[in-house]
C-alpha cells in the first residue's frame, strides 16, 4: 500500500515474543528504599528527567538516578519494559532498582554508573581507528536492540558514553524509546531537533528503526567534516531545510511522491531547487577522517528514502570498518 513501509529486518520481531514480553500490564514493580541513596551532583536534566550521580549507601556503588518528571504511568512502565527487554547488551546501562519519594510521589530511576567522557571532545583527540571502533559499537548496540523490536529515537552525542581508557560504549536515556510494529502511526516528536530524520520533519508518522540510523548519520557527518551539528536548523522547518539544501530538491520530492506524503504551506521554502551536494566537495584536505569509505558510508546512511538507508548491520560490514573487524579477530 502507499504510504506504508516495512523494515527490511526486524520488522516482525514483536510479533512473535510471548504477550508479557511486550504487555506494559505485565510490568512488576518492586519498590527500592529510597535511603539507601544519596545524590552527589547533578549531571542531565532533559524533557522528562533530571539526572544525577549518586550513592549506594549499601554497596558504597556510584550509581546514576534519573529523578522523572511528572508523566503518563505508561511511559515510566514503557521504559522499565524496554530496559528490561535491554538486559543482555553490555552497550546499555542496567536498571538497578526503582524507588518512589513518599511524599510527593515522584519516581526515580537508579542507573549502573558509567565513567565516560564527552563524545564530540574526546573524538577530536584520539586516532581514527578508535573513532572507527566506537562507531561500530554504536551500531552494535542498535542493532541489538532492533532486533529486539525497539527503536531508540533519540540517538545523539550527549546520548553516546564513551570510557575511552576501558574501550566502553554505551547508549543511555531510553526514555524516548518504543517498541516497532509494522504500519503503526508513531508520535513525530521525538529526537532532538538536529539529528531528526527527515520522515519526522514531514509529519511521516508510520517511520521504523531507521530514524536511529539518520541521528547516527547526521553524528557520523558531525565528526568527520569536524562540524557539529553538522544540520544546524533554527527551527524544525529550517532542520528540513538544511537537509534538502544538502541531499537535493528532487530526491526529496521523489521520497514524498513514494510514500504519499504532503507538505502544507509553510513548507514553500522547499520548492526552490537546489542540487544535490558532493559528500567529496564538502570534505577538505584537513578533514582526514573524511576518506573516501567514510563518504561512502554516509551517502548510504543520509538518503532521504528510510526504506533504503543502510542497516546497522549492514553498516557493519561496510569496507570503513575493515580495520575494527581485523583488529577484533585478532584479539
Amino acid at each position: 500500500m502507499k504510504g506504508f513501509s516495512k523494515p527490511r529486518l526486524y520488522s516482525d520481531v514483536n510479533a512473535s515474543k510471548p504477550q508479557e514480553d511486550i504487555d506494559l500490564s505485565s510490568v512488576q514493580i518492586i519498590w527500592g528504599k529510597q535511603e539507601n541513596y544519596e545524590i552527589l551532583r547533578k549531571i542531565g536534566r532533559g524533557k522528562y528527567s533530571d539526572v544525577y550521580e549518586g550513592l549506594d549507601m549499601i554497596s558504597q556503588d556510584k550509581v546514576v538516578i534519573k529523578i522523572l518528571k511528572p508523566i503518563k504511568k505508561s511511559k515510566v512502565l514503557r521504559e522499565i519494559k524496554i530496559l528490561r527487554s535491554l538486559e543482555g547488551c553490555p552497550g546499555v546501562p542496567k536498571l538497578l532498582d526503582v524507588i518512589k519519594e513518599s511524599t510527593t510521589k515522584t519516581i526515580s530511576f537508579v542507573m549502573e554508573h558509567c565513567e565516560s567522557q564527552d563524545l564530540i571532545s574526546l573524538f577530536k583527540k584520539i586516532d581514527d581507528i578508535d573513532i572507527r571502533e566506537y562507531l561500530y559499537e554504536i551500531l552494535r548496540i542498535l542493532d541489538f536492540a532492533h532486533s529486539n523490536g525497539i527503536m531508540h529515537r533519540d540517538i545523539k552525542p550527549s546520548n553516546i558514553l564513551i570510557n575511552h581508557e576501558k574501550k566502553d560504549v554505551k547508549i543511555i536515556d531510553w526514555g524516548l524509546a518504543e517498541f516497532y510494529y509494522p504500519d503503526t502511526a508513531y508520535n513525530v516528536q521525538v529526537a532532538s531537533r538536529y539529528y531528526k530524520a527527515p520522515e519526522l520533519l514531514v509529519n511521516y508518522q508510520y517511520y521504523d528503526y531507521s530514524v536511529d540510523m539518520w541521528s547516527f548519520g547526521a553524528m557520523f557527518a558531525g565528526i568527520i567534516f569536524r562540524r557539529n551539528p553538522f544540520f544546524h536548523g533554527h527551527d524544525n522547518l529550517d532542520q528540513l531545510v538544511k537537509i534538502v539544501r544538502t541531499l537535493g530538491t528532487v530526491k526529496f520530492f521523489e521520497y514524498l511522491e513514494k510514500y504519499d506524503v504532503s507538505l502544507d504551506d509553510r513548507f514553500e521554502d522547499l520548492q526552490v531547487h537546489y542540487n544535490p551536494k558532493s559528500w567529496a566537495k564538502i570534505a577538505t584536505n584537513e578533514m582526514k577522517l573524511a576518506d573516501g569509505d567514510a563518504l561512502d558510508l554516509l551517502s548510504k546512511i543520509l538518503v532521504f528514502d528510510h526504506g533504503s538507508r543502510i542497516l546497522p548491520s549492514e553498516a557493519m560490514k561496510h569496507t570503513y570498518f575493515d580495520s575494527v573487524r581485523e583488529r577484533k579477530e585478532n584479539n
